[in-house]
């Protein structure tokens, strides 16, 4: 065997040499350059140091002169709405004085009219001469005063959860709550309608998120199932092992007999619900917003919320307005029935108009009037859009104009 493999091997160089030798000339020097580009790249440098170049003191400034630098922000045109606001002046109550003109309010979230509210000023007027205008503090830092924790007793109560936690922004309520929660790697199902506010929490989370279509239940399910499939682990809450979260801005102090949301409306026990979120500055009037769940759940956020923890308490006079506003609301339960029933009349007086329709729920008293056909100019738009309010002032003879 090894002399065989000895025969094998001197036959191949023998081939090998014949082939050298057969081969034409112009192949031979065509791989004698090659060999010999391989040897040079092989042992010559793969660059060369460029000569250093000093500017002097003159042609420095004359680039400094010549560099323009790129604009801090996109040019902005001076009519841009953005920057030219309808000025109020006055309580913003059912007539409002905007730009100096007597208007019919349509565009407010004083859903219950508490705004004006005699009750609620003189309840403001008296935590201001005790307490002062703010906190300058955050809760965590000699920001937690007693009306704090007094409001936070009463929305728990009144929401029939153990615990409820403040914080002295609306938008920021919910958009810290959700990283509170959620971080890289978890999985986040979400309404496609969702607000601005949860979007920023989803973004600062960095969770997974997936959409699921408006309202529509059977969609979710259908990402729940997908999920279940991927990863071997996962009726929709507890089938799946999910917790759900509900941001009630809109529906507190709106549906419900009693004005506690769409948990009452639609009768859901509280407990299957893990967290509650909602802002005061709609029906309560006031400013800030609040969460209420299980303890655990909410104390978890005086550690990790950061519009909690970073941010000046809510100024008592507020959360003083905001007690008092709870009181005419537990008061007075009738006002929601009253709202519902305006609503509804509201939404159905607006359906069939040539030109517009009306988004939103029969129930709810936030609606979109929009145009059925965009002109593609958001300019071209809000025009028709004040036309048609001037048009029908006109016919119906009312002496202020609506705020839209």
């Amino acid at each position: 065997m090894a002399a065989a493999e000895g025969m094998g091997q001197q036959w191949v160089l023998v081939e090998m040499v014949q082939a050298f030798y057969e081969a034409p000339t112009y192949h031979l020097i065509l791989e004698g350059i090659l060999i010999l580009w391989i040897i040079r790249l092989l042992f010559s440098k793969t660059y060369k140091l460029q000569e250093r170049s000093d500017l002097t003191p003159k042609e420095k400034e004359e680039l400094i002169e010549e560099w323009q630098p790129e604009p801090l922000v996109p040019p902005v045109p001076k009519d841009h709405p953005a920057l030219n606001y309808n000025v109020v002046s006055g309580p913003p109550t059912h007539k409002i004085i905007v730009n100096g003109k007597e208007c019919v309010n349509f565009a407010s979230f004083n859903f219950l009219g508490l705004l004006d509210n005699e009750r609620v000023k003189n309840a403001a007027q008296a935590s201001l001469e005790k307490y002062g205008v703010g906190t300058c503090g955050p809760r965590g830092f000699y920001g937690t005063f007693d009306v704090h924790l007094e409001l936070e007793d009463r929305l728990a109560k009144f929401m029939k959860t153990e615990e409820a936690i403040l914080y002295s922004y609306g938008f920021a309520t919910i958009a810290s709550a959700i990283p509170a929660y959620s971080k890289r790697g978890d999985i986040v199902f979400v309404d496609e309608a969702a607000c601005f506010a949860i979007q920023k929490g989803l973004q600062a989370s960095r969770s997974n998120i997936k959409f699921f279509k408006h309202n529509d239940m059977a969609d979710l399910e259908h990402l729940l199932k997908n999920q279940e499939i991927e990863d071997q682990k996962v009726k929709l809450k507890y089938k799946y092992k999910v917790r759900i979260f509900l941001e009630e801005s809109l529906s507190f102090g709106v549906l419900g007999e009693h004005g506690r949301g769409v948990t009452e409306h639609f009768g859901i026990k509280m407990e299957d619900i893990d967290l509650i979120s909602a802002n005061m500055e709609n029906s309560l009037a006031s400013i800030g917003g609040f969460c209420c769940g299980r303890s655990f759940v909410i104390d978890h956020q005086r550690l990790s919320g950061q519009g909690y923890c970073f941010s000046a308490s809510l100024p008592p006079l507020l959360a003083a307005a905001a007690i008092e506003a709870l009181n005419i609301m537990e008061e007075n339960p009738g006002i929601f029935q009253i709202l519902q029933e305006k609503c509804k009349r509201m939404h159905k007086a607006l359906q069939g108009i040539p030109g517009l329709r009306v988004v939103g729920q029969s129930l709810s008293p936030a609606l979109h009037l929009q145009l059925t056909e965009s002109t593609g100019s958001r300019e071209s738009d809000m025009r028709f859009l004040k036309e048609i309010v001037d048009y029908v002032r006109f016919c119906f003879d009312f002496s202020p104009s609506p705020a839209i």
